[in-house]
């Protein structure tokens, strides 16, 4: 079962229950597959909104294999969606916050602040 408090978002693709998981091996994987330089640089790529289909695969594989599913990119395109694309770009979505957080949040207090 997915720990959101770890970033985990369940994702369903046909019968079968999946766990994305933005880990910082799979934003490594981001960053070289979308040479984004630096995690921000792939922060502000995700936060255009405009994601190819050779994107979701990209991003979807990475965090399926961050889930701890051992999926390449080729079988991850081969999942069934079932006309619902839309769960995909949620759950990617939940997993991208899980992962930067929301740009125009305030800062949390209970978060030392440095100088």
């Amino acid at each position: 079962m997915p720990n959101r408090k770890r970033g985990e978002v369940p994702l369903t693709f046909g019968a079968e229950r999946y766990t994305l998981c933005l880990t910082l091996g799979a934003l490594a994987e981001l960053e070289d597959a979308f040479q984004a330089g630096d995690v921000v640089g792939l922060a502000e790529r995700f936060s255009s909104g405009r994601l190819s289909a050779h994107d979701v695969i990209t991003l979807l594989g990475a965090a399926l294999r961050g889930g701890g599913h051992d999926l390449d990119d080729a079988a991850v395109a081969r999942l069934p969606l079932a006309g619902d694309f839309s769960a995909v770009a949620t759950a990617l979505g939940e997993a991208l916050f899980a992962a930067f957080g929301e740009a125009d949040a305030p800062p949390d207090p209970r978060v030392p602040r440095r100088a």
